[in-house]
């Protein structure tokens, strides 16, 4: 039993994986428009498209929420994101669940690829595929590939993302990030003139050329049918280093009407800044991607797990009790000082369990 719509997805995404059922009350009761939002609705949706046979039940006024969650089944769907939230926000789901399914999964979702609420589509390519090949998901079933790009908030983008099903996870000791080899980042922009792409270009490099000379940065200019209804643009930057760490950091424009605009040289010189905040943090995984590696840990074989992270950030310290609550699973954190002589960046938080030894039960045996 929970309170409120806060942490929303982390606790259906963990009922469903675990199998226990869970109830949500007080879901904004004291708002003008009381209950469920449509996002969180269309959550619901894909959550069950992707099982066989949950039972969901919602009262009348969408303030109550009764998940029994079903068995993840997989296979090919096509789902239409709610334009309220970018498609970041339900593959962030997915991409928890996608190794547990029946059939491998190929999800064509719909909407906004690139807002700047959530992570983006480019983000979670660049960053969290990477990490779940660490845990044993790899193989060329594994992709994410933008067919179109759909900015906020008229949305229009398309994305197809793959993933095949694993029996097991196995554990990993992620220890020692390592040096910074290289950056790379994408610049997209959409129905507005290509020279926005190159002028988000010229002012990340501007910053980050005094640290690094192997630096580049793709221009994607998404034009036509390709470029959804609404215009913008924005910069994902990636740093990869000597052991296979990939930090990252993005900005995007903001929609029409939302807030003050945000010039292309603006765009280039935040997102150089938030990807230097973020080495500084440091870690084995960045902080955008700290629960997808807990979760992963915790599932992981009965063996001893280890993750070094930067500070953790709020939402993964709410995921850590959640955890706790669906798998009964406590991590050992053991915050690691910097040393006087050495210039590494801020405290390290390190990450020890042992995994629940989580066997997929959904896949069919060959």
């Amino acid at each position: 039993m929970y309170d409120g719509c806060n942490l929303f997805r982390q606790r259906l995404v963990l009922s469903t994986l675990s199998g226990k059922r869970v109830k949500i009350k007080n879901i904004r009761p004291r708002d003008d428009e009381p209950g469920l939002r449509d996002f969180e609705a269309s959550f619901i949706r894909l959550l069950d498209k992707v099982t066989n046979g949950s039972r969901i039940e919602i009262n009348q006024t969408g303030t109550v929420l009764f998940y029994q969650p079903g068995l993840l089944y997989g296979g090919s769907i096509e789902h239409e994101c709610n334009p309220q939230r970018s498609i970041g926000y339900y593959l962030e789901g997915l991409l928890l669940l996608a190794p547990f399914m029946k059939t491998p999964l190929q999800a064509t979702l719909k909407g906004v690829t690139n807002d700047p609420t959530d992570p983006t589509v480019d983000l979670l390519k660049l960053t969290s595929i990477p990490l779940m090949k660490k845990f044993g998901i790899d193989g060329e079933g594994l992709d994410l590939k933008v067919v179109k790009r759909g900015m906020a908030p008229g949305g229009g983008g398309e994305v197809v993302f793959k993933c095949p099903v694993r029996r097991t996870i196995k554990p990993v000791q992620l220890t020692d990030p390592g040096k910074i080899k290289r950056i790379r980042g994408i610049a997209y922009s959409v129905r507005v003139s290509p020279q926005m792409g190159n002028r988000i270009v010229e002012s990340a490099r501007s910053i980050l050329n005094q640290f690094l000379p192997d630096i580049y940065i793709y221009t994607d200019h998404m034009k036509g049918s390709l470029s959804g209804k609404s215009p913008g643009f924005g910069l994902t930057l990636v740093a990869e280093t000597l052991n296979g760490t990939f930090l990252s950091a993005e900005v995007s424009s903001t929609p029409q009407g939302k807030g003050d605009p945000l010039l292309p040289e603006d765009i280039g010189k935040n997102c150089a800044k938030l990807l230097l905040d973020e080495i500084y943090r440091g870690g084995c995984v960045d902080s955008s991607n700290q629960s997808l590696a807990l979760l992963l840990m915790t599932l992981g074989q009965p063996d001893v797990s280890k993750v070094l992270l930067g500070p953790l950030s709020p939402y993964t310290i709410e995921f850590l009790r959640h955890i706790r609550d669906f798998f009964q699973i406590m991590f050992k954190i053991e915050v690691q000082k910097p040393l006087e002589d050495e210039r590494k960046g801020g405290d390290k938080t390190l990450m020890t369990c042992v995994g629940v030894g989580y066997s997929n039960i959904n896949k069919t045996i060959k």
